[in-house]
C-alpha cells in the first residue's frame, strides 16, 4: 500500500509541474485547439496536457514501480507510447480516422506480444481478436468522452480508483494493476488542476488515447481468483461503464441520423445532453463522475456475486443503458432539447 501511495503522489507532483510547463511549450510551438462550431471553448487553448499525463505516469512507474513484471510492463508502455505519438501527431497535423485506427490496432498487437491479452476462450486467436476489439473500443471511448472541461480526465480517475480498490481486494494482491492505476490517478489529478472548467489546457488526443489504452490494459490485467470468469468478465465493463454508455449513445444517435460515427463530430454526447436538459457544464461533468462511480460500485459487487445474482445485475444494467439511450434520444436528439416535450 505504501508503494501505491508513493507512486500516486510522485505522479501527482510531476503532473502539476509538467502540465504547467506543457502549457507554455504548446503556446510557443503552436499546438493549440482553435475553436470550431462544435467546440465549447471560445478562445484558443493549448493541447499538450496529454504529454504531461503520459510523462508523469511513466516517470512514477519507472522510479517506483514493481520490477518483477518488466516484460508485461514494457509491452504496455510501448503500446501506450505508440498510441500517444499517434495522438500527438493528430493534435499537431491532424490524422485520418483510418490512420488513427491503424495505430490503435498496432498498439494492441504490441500489448498482446508483451503478454497482456484476454483469457476467455480456448482458442488463442479468439482471445487475441477480443483483446484488439476491447483495446480499440475503450481507447476510442475515452477519446470520444474528451468533449468537456475535466470530463475525460475525471472519469479516468474514477475508473482508475476502482482498479486500485479491486487490485487490493483480491488475493494475492495485484501489484502491477494497483501501481499502474495509482500512477494514472496521480497524473490525471495533477492535470485536472488546470483542466477543470474553465480549462487553461486540454489533453488532446495525446492524452485521451493514452488514457483509454491504459484503462483497457488495466481491465485485461485484472484477475479475480475468488470467482469464475463467466462472472468476472463483466467487471471491467462496469468499471468503464460511463465511457461505454457515452460511445453507445453517440453511435446509436449518429447511425439513426445516417451519419458516420467516426468522421462526424457534434454535441450529441452524454455531457452535452445533460447541459441541454438544464445542467451547467460543471454540473454535467460532476454528474458523469457520479454515474461512473455508481457503475464502478456495481462492478465491485460483481466480484463477490454468485452466478445468478451477477447476471441479474448485468441484465438490469443493460436495460438501464438501452432505456437511457432511448430516453436521451427522445428528450434531446442531437444534443438539442426537444421543444415539443414538456420539462
Amino acid at each position: 500500500m505504501l508503494q501505491v501511495i508513493l507512486i500516486l503522489f510522485t505522479a501527482l507532483t510531476f503532473s502539476i509541474v509538467g502540465t504547467s510547463l506543457a502549457r507554455r511549450i504548446a503556446l510557443r510551438i503552436g499546438i493549440i485547439s482553435i475553436p470550431r462550431s462544435r467546440d465549447l471553448h471560445q478562445a484558443p487553448v493549448p493541447l499538450l496536457g496529454g504529454a504531461a499525463i503520459y510523462l508523469s505516469f511513466l516517470i512514477a512507474l519507472l522510479f517506483l514501480g514493481e520490477r518483477a513484471y518488466v516484460r508485461e510492463l514494457v509491452g504496455i508502455l510501448l503500446g501506450a507510447t505508440l498510441i500517444s505519438l499517434f495522438g500527438l501527431a493528430d493534435d499537431h497535423w491532424g490524422l485520418s480516422a483510418l490512420l488513427k485506427m491503424g495505430g490503435q490496432i498496432l498498439a494492441g498487437i504490441i500489448l498482446i506480444l508483451g503478454g497482456t491479452s484476454i483469457q476467455l476462450f480456448a482458442a488463442p486467436w479468439a482471445n487475441w481478436f477480443l483483446t484488439l476489439v476491447w483495446v480499440v473500443g475503450i481507447t476510442n471511448a475515452l477519446n470520444f468522452l474528451d468533449n468537456m472541461d475535466g470530463l475525460s480526465g475525471g472519469v479516468a480517475t474514477v475508473a482508475a480508483a476502482f482498479f486500485v480498490l479491486l487490485a487490493a481486494m483480491n488475493e494475492p494482491r495485484q501489484v502491477l494493476v494497483g501501481t499502474m492505476a495509482a500512477s494514472l490517478i496521480g497524473a490525471c489529478i495533477g492535470f485536472l488542476r488546470y483542466n477543470l472548467n474553465p480549462a487553461t489546457i486540454f489533453m488532446g488526443d495525446t492524452g485521451s488515447l493514452f488514457l483509454g489504452f491504459i484503462l483497457a490494459a488495466l481491465g485485461i490485467k485484472l484477475r479475480f481468483l475468488s470467482n469464475v470468469p463467466l462472472v468476472t468478465w463483466m467487471v471491467p465493463l462496469c468499471v468503464l461503464g460511463l465511457p461505454i454508455f457515452d460511445t453507445t449513445l453517440v453511435f446509436c444517435s449518429r447511425l439513426r441520423r445516417g451519419v458516420n460515427p467516426f468522421t462526424t463530430a457534434g454535441k450529441d454526447h452524454l455531457s452535452h445532453r445533460l447541459v441541454a436538459l438544464g445542467l451547467t457544464k460543471r454540473e454535467a461533468v460532476l454528474t458523469c463522475y457520479l454515474l461512473g462511480g455508481a457503475s464502478g460500485m456495481i462492478g465491485t459487487y460483481l466480484t463477490q456475486a454468485r452466478f445468478e445474482e451477477a447476471y441479474i445485475a448485468a441484465g438490469a444494467m443493460l436495460m438501464i443503458l438501452i432505456l437511457g439511450v432511448v430516453w436521451l434520444e427522445v428528450r434531446c436528439p442531437n444534443g438539442i432539447r426537444n421543444p415539443s416535450l414538456k420539462p
